[in-house]
């Protein structure tokens, strides 16, 4: 008969061996669920998105090389790939990538903020200056206009759902949907008021993100942070480009 202590010895060990592999399957969950997991996931899915919005930006400037230059480029964005993707299935990928990398960036965001305010319930006794005041105002609320401009963007110059009249929207024609879209001034203006959201959070973020990533030091810390505002000043001014060279007569 088996000696009831080496018995509990045996299936103590047997948790023990249950716990490690769960706690070894389970290292991206623990690490996510750490204010340094959420802030690396914050970095490298913002690398992703500030890459799509450079790339985008050339794409979009190929509109000052006329008609034919910008719509044979949205052609290209679903056709490339062929014949081993169907058409436009490479670029849906685009699109779902995308939305992860914003989904978890979003999501990481929220949790870390929630994360240190518990640490911090009581606010600083302090007094703020003005450009502290705005730095925090546009931390609170940039994104959740940026997600607002997102869904706008997706359903007007994407889909083509809103912002036009019956038939006004033709498929692929890029330079007249834009054209026609920000010859009505408040869409045109919604569009920069986003872009300086945009810069806002870019000028914070990609600092962040150089932070988080570790290649900050005591002595290249003033360059990246010109950096960080240099890209974001070339991000804002790419986007407004555009509904600023429809509003004032260069494109039509």
């Amino acid at each position: 008969m088996q000696n009831p202590k080496n018995l509990n010895s045996a299936v103590h060990l047997r948790s023990v061996a249950t716990t490690r592999r769960v706690a070894v399957s389970h290292r991206e969950v623990a690490f996510w669920n750490t204010m340094i997991g959420k802030k690396v996931v914050m970095a490298i899915t913002g690398v992703v998105l500030i890459s799509f919005l450079i790339a985008h930006i050339f794409g979009n400037l190929k509109i000052f090389a006329g008609p034919d230059e910008i719509n044979a480029y949205s052609r290209f964005l679903r056709e490339v790939g062929m014949p081993e993707f169907g058409y436009g299935q490479l670029l849906w990928l685009v699109r779902i990538v995308l939305f992860v990398c914003v989904s978890l960036h979003i999501t990481a965001a929220v949790q870390l903020t929630r994360i240190i305010r518990a640490a911090r319930p009581i606010g600083y006794a302090a007094k703020r200056d003005i450009e502290t005041i705005w730095a925090a105002r546009a931390a609170r609320y940039g994104p959740v206009l940026l997600f607002a401009f997102v869904v706008f963007h997706l359903l007007h110059l994407t889909g083509g759902v809103v912002g036009f009249g019956q038939g006004q929207f033709k498929h692929l024609a890029v330079y007249q949907n834009v054209v026609a879209a920000f010859a009505v001034w408040p869409i045109a203006l919604f569009y920069i008021v986003a872009m300086g959201a945009l810069y806002l959070h870019l000028n914070h973020g990609i600092w962040s993100m150089l932070q988080t990533l570790g290649w900050n030091t005591a002595r290249n810390e003033a360059t990246l942070k010109m950096i960080s505002r240099v890209i974001a000043i070339v991000v804002f001014l790419g986007f407004t480009s555009v509904p600023v060279a429809v509003m004032t007569g260069w494109l039509h």
